[in-house]
């Protein structure tokens, strides 16, 4: 049962704040300061130094009115079952709920079994790796920002290190520690393709947590070096968000993978971000935004390797597409993108990453996105399923182009087969809950509303709807 934060809701009015003024100056919704007031919610993480400051208080204090009564309700009967796994982002630990189908991914059910995440006790004797996680006091780790989920991927010696790293970084958080992060990091992309972004945020957290937590205990020589990971982490996770339709979380990690770029001196990085808030302006369909954040990180004072420099040119394309600008316009920039697709790279090997899935395929399904926008669906939708023939495709990423080929196919007065393979696409979000997706779907029931009461039409808004 959830107590009431009164010493919140007192701190509101002695800052001179109604509800709807709060939620206001927070830009959340009056309800969403209810239910922080009466303990059924928590405010996220990326919003609380802004609460803080709208109530004229420092951080501690603001954790102190927020976990007087942080208590936790009881699942509701017939929900289905897993667990709250605890990771410290922005210096505050919080609770990520993962469901059993997560969990059985992870390998979390196997470390876990019959245990609270909270719980200090043995886990699973049967096994080494378990013996020495029974012999590291794991709330420790968790309250050092590491997310148990990773524990799996960790040998022996690795968990020791990094035991020992979050217990006095000064002295043990060094470069193999970084290293292991790097190698988490680049992990949880992998899987994020074919898992989901609810499997591999806890992970991605709980590496963030810590290093935003021990960045601040260490020499700056590692600092620096704990920042280079944590702005490719803080991207991803704003991939994360952004994939899960979460465009203010998805914008606050955007914003402190810029931040610790910059304090870091990796300059490609920021470049390589103000590309991805171009292409989250493209969801919300923004020209404007699409077409200038791409030319601040094509211009910007820094060396992009060459794949990037090709994503982001074609981003220029889809930008003036957009806006209106002559086909032929569009054309020579998407045609000057293929060329530099094939340039080896030849700058720091550090920033090769940043471009490396982007191939031909990648092209070509960018390529049939600006052909959308300049008024082509039919070529789009040929060019979109040249690259899902190819099976190559990540399951998230079918299930998106898919959505993608199916508004060209209704955009071209293809009503049935824009159906179809819009419930294949549908398929996959239930399967892997990209809300990206979903939303993609809605538009292209919008464009279907003409043959709504055609069958296919009919049986994909009730897919989406459902």
């Amino acid at each position: 049962m959830a107590v009431r934060r009164t010493g919140l809701a007192k701190a509101r009015k002695a800052a001179g704040y109604t509800q709807e003024s709060f939620a206001e100056a927070a830009h959340v919704d009056r309800a969403t300061i209810a239910r922080w007031e009466a303990g059924e919610r928590s405010p996220r993480p990326y919003k609380r130094s802004m609460l803080a400051r709208l109530l004229k208080i420092d951080m501690a204090k603001l954790d102190e009115l927020l976990t007087v009564a942080d208590v936790e309700p009881a699942p509701s009967p017939g929900k289905t079952s897993g667990v709250l796994l605890p990771v410290v982002v922005g210096g505050r630990r919080v609770l990520i709920p993962l469901a059993a189908k997560t969990v059985a991914n992870s390998e979390l059910g196997t470390l876990l079994e019959g245990q609270h995440p909270e719980d200090d006790g043995p886990v699973n004797q049967t096994g080494s790796l378990s013996e020495v996680v029974s012999t590291v006091n794991r709330r420790s780790l968790l309250a050092r920002g590491i997310a148990i989920a990773a524990l799996p991927r960790l040998g022996l010696d690795e968990l020791q290190r990094v035991a020992s790293a979050m217990e006095d970084p000064r002295r043990y958080l060094d470069g193999p520690v970084i290293d292991y992060f790097r190698r988490q990091l680049v992990l949880c992309k992998t899987d994020d393709g074919s898992l989901g972004p609810a499997a591999v945020l806890p992970v991605v957290l709980g590496i963030l947590g810590a290093i935003e937590t021990h960045a601040r205990e260490v020499t700056p020589d590692v600092r620096r070096s704990l920042l280079l990971v944590g702005a490719d982490a803080a991207e991803f996770a704003g991939w994360l968000y952004r994939d899960s339709h979460d465009a203010a979380t998805a914008g606050f990690w955007h914003d402190r993978a810029i931040e610790w770029a910059q304090e870091a001196g990796d300059m490609p990085m920021q470049g390589y971000v103000l590309l991805k808030k171009s292409q989250m302006a493209y969801e919300e369909r923004d020209g404007l935004r699409v077409l200038t954040l791409a030319q601040a990180a094509q211009y910007g004072p820094w060396q992009l390797p060459p794949k990037v420099r090709a994503e982001v040119t074609q981003q220029e394309a889809r930008g003036m597409a957009m806006l209106g600008e002559p086909f032929s316009a569009v054309q020579q920039k998407l045609d000057d993108a293929r060329r530099l697709v094939d340039v080896a790279d030849t700058g720091d090997e550090r920033h090769a990453h940043l471009g490396m899935y982007y191939d031909e395929g990648a092209h070509t399904l960018r390529v049939a996105s600006c052909y959308v926008e300049a008024g082509k669906p039919a070529q789009a939708a040929a060019l979109f399923a040249d690259v899902l023939n190819t099976q190559a495709l990540s399951r998230r990423d079918e299930g998106y182009f898919r959505a993608r080929r199916a508004s060209a196919l209704a955009l071209s007065g293809e009503p049935d087969d824009a159906a179809q393979e819009g419930l294949t696409a549908m398929g996959l979000v239930a399967e892997l809950g990209s809300s990206r997706t979903k939303r993609e779907l809605t538009r292209v029931l919008e464009t279907l509303t003409p043959w709504a009461n055609r069958s296919g039409p009919r049986a994909l808004r009730e897919a989406v709807r459902s």
